[in-house]
């Protein structure tokens, strides 16, 4: 309705210049005065063909324009929205990029407390097996040692009979002999 106020107040301005311009151009050049009928009607015929555009051509024109703002607004709002998702987006990869720094470290703080962990469980696996195979070369030693002793003695004992053998053959006479045996004899029964 506002356009139909304004369309009421621009025609009677519009006829005013149009009929002033017309007498003036017809005083300058001597011709005679426009005739006003006519010129009354070609304006009426104006103003109804601009209204018959206007009520057919108007509501569409109207509906187009208000349903192109509408899509405009529509994109905004959709462009508005899908930034704000963008934003989000952003800030959610930049957070993961922030944790993955932490992450990494986590991982590595990890890695070194496993491998130190590993360390030390194989150092002192090492240094038990490394105490297990000095105790066995001790025992072994020993037993080596006690073997070898024990061969010694045997050997030593079998020098020391054969030298105290041989030493008593050269001093004990046949007599003596038997008569040491008679008094071992009689030791054995009696006792």
């Amino acid at each position: 309705m506002s356009s139909w106020k304004h369309f009421g107040l621009i025609l009677p301005l519009a006829l005013v210049i149009a009929a002033v311009a017309a007498q003036a151009v017809a005083a300058e050049a001597g011709h005679e005065a426009p005739r006003w009928g006519d010129f009354g009607w070609r304006v009426l015929n104006f103003v109804i063909f601009a209204g018959i555009l206007w009520y057919f051509i108007g509501g569409l024109a109207k509906r187009f324009f208000k349903g192109r703002r509408q899509l405009i607004r529509q994109s905004l709002d959709d462009l508005e929205e899908r930034r704000a998702r963008a934003k989000e987006h952003l800030a959610a990869v930049e957070a993961r990029i922030a944790r993955l720094d932490e992450e990494r470290q986590a991982i590595l703080e990890e890695s070194r407390t496993q491998a130190e962990n590993l360390k030390q469980g194989i150092v002192a696996e090492a240094r038990r097996q490394a105490e297990q195979i000095v105790e066995q070369a001790r025992l072994a030693a020993e037993n080596e040692g006690r073997s070898v002793l024990a061969e010694v003695r045997a050997v030593i004992a079998d020098e020391i009979v054969d030298a105290a053998e041989k030493a008593l053959r050269e001093k004990l006479k046949p007599a003596d002999h038997e008569k040491l045996i008679a008094n071992s004899l009689n030791k054995v029964v009696l006792h």
